[in-house]
């Protein structure tokens, strides 16, 4: 094998630019293969050669502890598996490795079933992709939600409120559990657990019996009341073509302001959680994924992708992620801990 691609499909994740680095340096060192970076994930296929750069040891000096992607992301898969297939063997990539959450994966599931040399990264803030205990970039989401959820308590002790923050999680609460957990907030709102606006005011009410002033909530963007829907993004919805979730914290403001005494504020982290510079524990999993990606094409081990499992970074089919999403265990240990320090998930 002599040259291989990668691109960074989906949305942004800090420790992208960590896997990237790796795959170059590893290829380059051991293998001497040659790198083309896809710009903008898939897109960077239909966009010629302005698509692609050629990536080198100086390519990625100083990417290690930077964030985003120097190839960008893109959500949007512009083009057909037959395509894509056609591309690869014009530019003369005898492999492809795909840093991406579900979406992407299940991408390059298709690429490989065709015959393609494909072996996957599992990328999201969300961590929501089967097969792996963690992806990169979940570490230091948890991380910035933990830090401002920290900062809110502050604010909200100094003036007796109710401090909602709205995290991302369209489908399952990893984030927003952790979140509260590590920033110790007093109710954890998640998609897998729905709730009722009486057991969240059950929860800030036996708080202002013991004599607590304020309460954090913190809710995914996925979390639903028992009986509704998620709350949409109409305008962003509109706009993309596609369902936005959004707006349950401004929304649950609103509902809690006529059933407690407390100020009740709410505000939304967005991609806040998205940016920054990656924690330590993702800059070592993108290393890791990296190094071992490249090291399964080279070796013929492809239609894999690289999961990490018990702290050990191993190689598992595709279809073990593509086209699943992994969810919080609603009876699990992680939950179970949050309840057994006092944490609600407006259920009770």
């Amino acid at each position: 094998m002599r040259h291989i691609g990668i691109l960074t499909g989906g949305g942004d994740a800090p420790g992208l630019n960590a896997v990237i680095r790796a795959v170059v340096l590893a290829a380059h060192k051991e293998f001497g293969i040659a790198v083309t970076g896809i710009r903008d994930g898939f897109g960077g296929f239909a966009e010629g050669d302005d698509g692609l750069v050629a990536l080198d040891h100086t390519s990625v000096r100083g990417l290690l502890w930077r964030g985003g992607s120097i190839l960008g992301c893109n959500n949007r898969y512009q083009g057909t598996t037959e395509f894509f297939v056609e591309r690869i063997g014009a530019i003369g990539l005898e492999g492809l490795i795909v840093a991406g959450g579900d979406g992407s994966l299940t991408m390059a599931k298709h690429l490989s079933d065709t015959g393609v040399p494909v072996v996957g990264v599992p990328k999201t803030i969300d961590n929501d992709v089967m097969g792996t205990d963690q992806t990169f970039g979940f570490d230091t989401a948890v991380e910035t939600v933990s830090e401002a959820c920290s900062r809110l308590i502050f604010t909200a002790e100094a003036h007796h409120r109710v401090m909602i923050a709205e995290v991302m999680g369209r489908h399952a609460g990893h984030i927003a559990l952790h979140g509260a957990m590590a920033a110790g907030a007093d109710i954890a709102l998640i998609p897998e657990i729905p709730f009722t606006i009486d057991g969240i005011v059950r929860a800030i009410t036996r708080r202002s019996e013991k004599g607590r002033t304020y309460t954090l909530i913190v809710v995914a963007e996925g979390a639903k009341p028992a009986g509704g829907q998620v709350v949409v993004d109409e305008l962003r919805t509109r706009q993309s073509g596609r369902q936005v979730h959004g707006g349950i914290a401004a929304l649950l403001a609103e509902e809690l302001r006529g059933h407690v005494r407390h100020e009740v504020r709410s505000m939304s982290l967005s991609h806040l959680q998205r940016g920054g510079m990656p924690s330590t524990f993702d800059r070592v999993l993108g290393t890791r994924m990296g190094v071992a990606a490249v090291r399964a094409l080279a070796q013929g081990e492809h239609g894999t992708f690289t999961a990490y499992r018990q702290s050990k970074v191993l190689l598992a089919p595709l279809s073990d992620a593509a086209g699943k999403t992994r969810m919080v265990n609603a009876g699990g240990r992680f939950v179970s801990s949050a309840r057994a320090v006092g944490i609600s998930f407006g259920d009770d």
